[in-house]
Formats: C-alpha cells, structure tokens, sequence
C-alpha cells in the first residue's frame, strides 16, 4: 500500500508544492467538464488498495467542492483502501449556526456530503469555527497556522508587540498566540449591519505606542481588516499589521488593503491570490501539509505540529 497525493483543479499549485515537500509526484487525473459545466474526474494511473490524499480548497465557485466529492467517488469505485480529502481552506464554515430564522447551517451539510461521498478522514487549517470538527463522523486533523505565523513574528523582532482580535469571535484564536508571546491582546469590538458591511466598531485595550499585529482565519473584502487598523492607528499605535490564514480576498478586497494603513498583510497560500497587492505576503503551509499527510498515512502523532506543543517559557 502507498501514499498518492491527487489535487482538484483549485489547489494544484499548492498540491505540487506538497508533494515536492513529501518526496513524490503529484499523481495523475484529468478532470473533464462538458459543455454544460457538468463535470467528470478521472484517474489516469491505478489507486486500488492505496491510501489517497485529494487535495481541495472549496472556495467560491461552489464547483470546487463539487469537483472534490465527486473525486471522493470516484476514488471509491477504484477500489482505494482509504481517501483523505485535504482542504485547506474548508468553504461554507461561516455558516457554523443558526444565528437568524429560517438559515442553513452550510457547514454542517458540507460535512454531511463529504461523509456521505465516501471521504474516511479530513486534513484542514484554522476553520472558522473549531467546532465544525464535531460536525463529522469521520476524523478530522485541523492544522494551526500559527506553526507558521509564530516564526514569522518572531524575526519581525518588534519592541512593543500586541495582537488585536478583528472581532469578538476571533478572541480565543488570538489569545492562543498573544500568550505564547506573554503579550497584551486588544479586541475591536464590531457591530455589523449585513454581510460584509460594518456598522460601528470600538477598540478595547491600549495600543498606544504598540506595534499591533491583527490575527484572523478569514479576509473576504477586506473591509473589516481595513477599519480595524485604521481605528488601531488612530488609537495611537506605532505600526499596524495582519497575519491572515485565508485569502478569501472578494470584491475590491486589493484595493481595500493596498489603500489601508497596514505595513503588510501575511495569508497562506490556502487560496491562491487572484489579484496583486504589494502589501500582500505569502507564507506556504505546503510542509505543514505535507508532514501532516506523511503522519496520516503512517498512523503517527500530529501534536508536534501545534502550538501548544512548542510553547516557549519566558
């Protein structure tokens, strides 16, 4: 039995930089689509008896997603011993409850479908909602970007350092990382209007003269990301910046950020960028992913992989 790593059409930079981490080659499928979109993945080399890893982000256009549980199937019928769908960027997970009357909870169907189209297990990063692990019947290894971000943070070598939580929700994400660093943590407190439209925010905490770094999973428009630092900035911070694991980036997301009093915004390569911003900065979670498979597939330990496990003491 061996290890074959495939990728859908939405990750397949990603997915080859995984398996150059890994030590094998991409393995071969051609995803055909008919005139009508429909579309029809096909393996060109054999998988029976093997374990397959089919790497997937899901995000917009839901094809994406179709395509993964179809490439699940697909595997299925070829007689794989096991199928692992890695998502790095897990779409629909925004949508964790019923926070109105009369919504779907998406993320929860999502994992319904993966289930149900024959995935035995799970690799993501930093879903919106932790919880959503709960949401399968199958396991689910949920990678931490601060394994990255953390290094990052520390060459910056800033004096004065706080993080910031873009919002209430993000508090226990940031909280994680601000006590790695024994740092203070500040929250910009926000009320929203609709969707990506945002009424009123207050910042709670000192940041004068604090070099702040906003931490996030998700940037969609940007909006939000640009209203915190510039309420941050005129707070009295010295320097604003933003370490982002999704670069969801919709809209006039480019230009929000690059027009924003942010020194630089750092995202994973979760989403490839479909835009150019010079303040934008890309960190790989290729090796990440790559030793998390190589565990997977080998039944080992994936605890060295976060931040709880390489806390340091000051």
């Amino acid at each position: 039995m061996t290890a074959k790593i495939f990728s859908g059409t939405s990750s397949q930079i990603l997915a080859s930089e995984i398996c150059k981490q890994y030590g094998t080659q991409l393995g071969k499928i051609n995803v055909q689509s008919f005139s009508d979109g429909e579309i029809c993945p096909v393996y060109l080399e054999s998988i029976r008896g093997d374990s397959v890893f089919l790497v997937q982000s899901t995000y917009a256009p839901a094809d994406n997603l179709m395509e993964l549980l179809l490439m699940i199937d697909a595997a299925r019928r070829a007689s794989a011993y096991k199928v692992t769908a890695v998502i790095p960027y897990y779409g629909y997970a925004r949508q964790d409850r019923k926070d109105k009357p009369r919504v779907s909870i998406g993320s929860k169907l999502v994992a319904n479908m993966l289930v149900a189209a024959g995935a035995d297990r799970m690799i993501t990063m930093d879903l919106h909602a932790p919880q959503i692990q709960g949401y399968f019947d199958i396991p689910v290894d949920h990678l931490d970007s601060h394994a990255l971000f953390i290094p990052y943070i520390e060459n910056l070598r800033l004096e004065n350092l706080t993080f910031a939580a873009p919002d209430v929700g993000s508090t226990n994400r940031v909280r994680e990382i601000a006590s790695y660093f024994n740092a203070e943590m500040v929250i910009c407190d926000k009320h929203r209007k609709r969707a990506n439209e945002i009424a009123s925010m207050v910042v709670i905490g000192d940041v004068t003269d604090r070099d702040v770094v906003i931490i996030d999973d998700i940037c969609d428009t940007g909006g939000t990301l640009a209203k915190s630092a510039a309420l941050i900035k005129e707070k009295g911070a010295r320097s604003v910046r933003a370490l982002i694991t999704h670069p969801v980036l919709s809209g006039k997301a480019y230009e929000n950020i690059q027009n924003s009093v942010l020194e630089e915004l750092v995202v994973c390569d979760t989403i490839p960028l479909r835009g150019q911003c010079s303040k934008i900065k890309v960190i790989s979670v290729a090796e990440l992913f790559a030793v998390a498979i190589r565990n997977a597939f080998e039944n080992k330990s994936i605890t060295k992989l976060f931040v709880h496990s390489q806390r340091r003491d000051k």
